[in-house]
């Protein structure tokens, strides 16, 4: 294989490309442009990308991470809503090595309106994701693509902390207790300000998730969501609480936790993945869901 080492974008030739473009970072999109090589590298290596695989990039930007991954060897299939970023992404490759272009897919949409990919099932996401739709966009991909075997995002972090949260904690929640149903997750490390164009005005940090099956459960996606959705809508009240509404009342919410092994006046931060299915599995055989 050609080695392209080198062959990533630096601060000058972000700045350059962005100019020439008449882009202007936007707060809308979350876009804060990476240009460091080398921590472009140690997420491509933290990510354990193998020559030939298929990765998903979500947000490619400028084309940063790009360029890493197809150093590497992956075959890349990119999700830019950007129309401009999207139609010059394939030039800076090519810009590049002309024999980088085989293996890149590009896909002008939003990541959350993307029901298939082109190409090879991925088996990496692998991505710098717009911070303000982080959360939707990875658990939209962990649900709509089964191929993913394990992912590796750079995120706000905060929503990195609250991802590889563990019941107890004072961040867990919803996104916790949600990505839980598809993957193990944990903080793989963090990143600072100054490799980003413009500088974001938060930390960033790395997390890491690797695909399990979900609880064995008669539940539904959908359901077991619905009860951590309402858990958590008031995070200080206890379960018993946060359900009657659910249930139809505090007497009903209580029966259904009881039913479901699960203390009423524990709180839904103390709970894990296993525990929320059981509850919606309760609600739907009392007829309280």
């Amino acid at each position: 294989m050609t080695d392209h080492r080198g062959a990533l974008l630096g601060p000058a030739e972000i700045r350059d490309l962005a100019g020439r473009l008449g882009v202007r970072p936007t707060k809308t999109w979350g876009q804060n442009f990476v240009h460091d090589g080398g921590t472009v590298r140690r997420i491509v290596r933290t990510a354990g990308v193998e020559a030939g695989e298929r990765v998903v990039e979500v947000g490619p930007g400028l084309g940063s991470l790009t360029l890493g991954l197809l150093e590497a060897g992956a075959s890349v299939v990119a999700v830019e809503i950007d129309p401009t970023l999207a139609r010059q992404l394939p030039e800076t490759v090519a810009g590049r090595s002309a024999d980088l272009t085989a293996r890149l897919t590009v896909v002008p949409a939003d990541a959350l309106d993307v029901t298939e990919l082109p190409g090879e099932p991925p088996t990496a996401l692998v991505a710098n994701l717009p911070y303000n739709v982080a959360v939707p966009v990875l658990l939209t991909f962990l649900e709509r693509f089964d191929s993913l075997e394990r992912v590796l995002v750079m995120v706000q972090a905060e929503v990195a902390d609250r991802l590889a949260a563990a019941p107890g904690s004072k961040v867990y929640g919803v996104p916790s207790v949600k990505a839980a149903w598809y993957a193990s997750a944990r903080r793989a490390g963090t990143v600072g300000r100054s490799v980003f164009w413009p500088v974001p005005n938060v930390d960033s940090a790395l997390v890491a998730l690797e695909r399990r099956d979900p609880p064995a459960t008669s539940a539904t996606r959908e359901e077991v969501f619905a009860v951590v959705d309402a858990a958590f809508a008031q995070r200080r009240k206890t379960l018993r609480a946060a359900l009657a509404r659910t249930a139809g009342s505090g007497e009903a919410a209580e029966r259904v936790l009881v039913a479901a092994g699960v203390d009423p006046s524990a709180r839904g931060e103390t709970l894990t993945v296993t525990d929320f299915a059981r509850i919606a599995e309760a609600f739907a055989a009392q007829g309280a869901a």
